[in-house]
């Protein structure tokens, strides 16, 4: 995605995102959760799979790097989700394309964030990406 349009398509999701019950509340985003719960985050990478030379990000590819480059960075676990996206394009057109969803929950550390990253530079560059969408919430977590 062209810079503009990955700042574009983020405050629109930041917008419809705000008026969302999955929006944590003032309490989680303060630390407050209850009893038996801890405060992690939530981050949720969006990876679109058509290459913009032409293609898509192949079924072995995809797993190629998210056994090289994401596990190793999450080994204690993650969750991929197949998706079907869209987005404005640089010309004006509607771009769909197959996607992938990686749900990481964690502690907030500096090295986690480091971590993602890595992750999104290493996708960007390996497959010619414009951008991967990073979406972060504060959640509750029991263990």
């Amino acid at each position: 995605m062209a810079r503009t349009s990955f700042s574009v398509m983020a405050a629109a999701v930041a917008v419809v995102l705000a008026g969302c019950g999955a929006v944590p509340s003032a309490n989680v985003a303060a630390g407050r959760c209850g009893a038996g719960f801890e405060t992690f985050e939530r981050d949720t990478l969006y990876f679109g799979r058509a290459i913009p030379s032409g293609g898509q990000v192949t079924d072995a590819e995809w797993t190629a790097f998210l056994d090289e480059t994401v596990t190793p960075a999450f080994p204690l676990g993650l969750t991929v989700i197949d998706a079907a996206g869209q987005w404005r394009g640089m010309q004006g057109d509607v771009v769909r394309e197959r996607s992938k969803l990686i749900v990481l929950v964690h502690p907030h550390s500096e090295k986690d964030d480091a971590a993602i990253g890595r992750i999104v530079a290493a996708y960007r560059v390996r497959f010619a990406q414009e951008a991967v969408l990073q979406e972060r919430q504060a959640v509750c977590v029991r263990l």
